[in-house]
């Protein structure tokens, strides 16, 4: 593997934003295309972010990867999920066995699934008995604090979180990715999203909290006073992402973080999943507004929230299908729009070079 940065200070530094010339270049190959005026819609769009940001003419989506952050959550312990914690075990065993709804739609769309444990409570490799080949073990700690009541981490531990991801994802790069997809696994994750969300895009709590995995009523109001408990007890800094991440957030979304700012530092686009990937990208946003260059929605999540989190990030989603799953499901779906993107800028014909009439006025 190549030596790369070590440290967050580097890897910002590293980001740069996509210059201006190659996508005016884009878009005048786009208007030579063998269609009417962008007669595709979005699908240009995408395509020319594309070529924008691996700064080519000729760009390539041909290997695709879903990497799916697990952490465990101090939080459940407020009654905050309808599913107990184990439950965070159970579904990282059927993703490593291929049973779980992200493996049928990444088998579809031709993307690889790895696993990335960045703070799950069990020890994986003494309870997963499949696939451990889909499985990198980096455990910065064994479930997050409660954050009703403490920190959920420590700075330091935010930092490393966030790291994890960096270098998950620079891996699945240098093997030669193309596309990244960001997805999670963490029983109680929707809570920390929401206290993510809340104090980094400035919407009001109560836009941010849904009812995750399915809680009543009742449920919803323990998220509630658990964010608004968190906030007061560890009183971060909206201004700090990793501030914000290390006191009320979590150590997936930290993974999902540092996954966007590989993608932005190796300019290689990542497509975000639903609520819990967003907050990750909120975080990312934070400590570099730069990353949005390679970032792209894939989905809006049926989750309240995740919508003014997109519109915070000034993100379109590429679907809207009612879903709410996460694991990387809705980014997965839109992989597939993305590489049709691709091929039609690519494998259309021009104007120019088959002889074909333009229309006139």
């Amino acid at each position: 593997m190549k030596t790369g940065p070590t440290g967050l200070d580097e890897i910002i530094e590293g980001i740069k934003p996509v210059e201006a010339t190659i996508l005016d270049a884009a878009r005048a190959h786009t208007g030579d295309l063998i269609m009417p005026s962008r007669a595709l819609g979005r699908l240009h769009d995408l395509a020319e972010r594309v070529c924008g940001l691996q700064g080519r003419l000729d760009p390539s989506l041909e290997k695709k990867s879903v990497l799916v952050f697990a952490g465990d959550h101090g939080v459940v312990a407020e009654g905050v999920s309808a599913f107990p914690q184990v439950v965070t075990l159970e579904m990282i065993r059927c993703f490593l066995t291929g049973k779980a709804g992200i493996n049928a739609i990444c088998r579809q769309v031709g993307a690889d699934v790895q696993v990335v444990d960045v703070g799950v409570v069990p020890d994986l490799e003494a309870e997963v008995a499949e696939g451990l080949e889909r499985l990198t073990i980096s455990k910065v700690g064994r479930g997050t604090g409660n954050l009703a009541r403490e920190a959920a981490m420590t700075r330091s531990q935010a930092e490393e979180a966030v790291l994890c991801g960096f270098q998950a994802a620079t891996r699945a790069i240098e093997q030669g990715t193309k596309l990244l997809g960001t997805g999670d696994m963490g029983i109680g994750n929707t809570t920390p999203s929401s206290a993510v969300g809340w104090l980094l895009t400035g919407s009001s709590l109560d836009a941010m909290i849904g009812r995750g995995t399915g809680v009543d009523e009742v449920g919803v109001q323990r998220k509630r006073q658990a964010i608004l408990a968190g906030v007061e007890t560890n009183a971060p800094d909206p201004e700090d992402g990793l501030d914000v991440l290390a006191k009320v957030g979590g150590f997936e979304i930290g993974g999902i973080a540092g996954c966007i700012l590989a993608a932005a530092y190796h300019r290689v686009p990542v497509v975000v999943d639903g609520f819990i990937s967003t907050a990750g990208a909120l975080v990312a946003r934070s400590l570099c507004p730069d990353v949005l260059d390679a970032v792209f929605a894939g989905h809006c999540s049926e989750e309240p929230g995740h919508l003014h989190m997109l519109r915070s990030l000034g993100l379109e989603p590429i679907l809207n299908l009612g879903m709410r799953l996460g694991e990387g499901t809705g980014a997965a779906l839109a992989m597939n729009l993305m590489e049709a993107a691709v091929r039609v800028f690519t494998e259309v014909g021009t104007f120019s070079q088959a002889g074909v009439s333009e229309k006139l006025g």
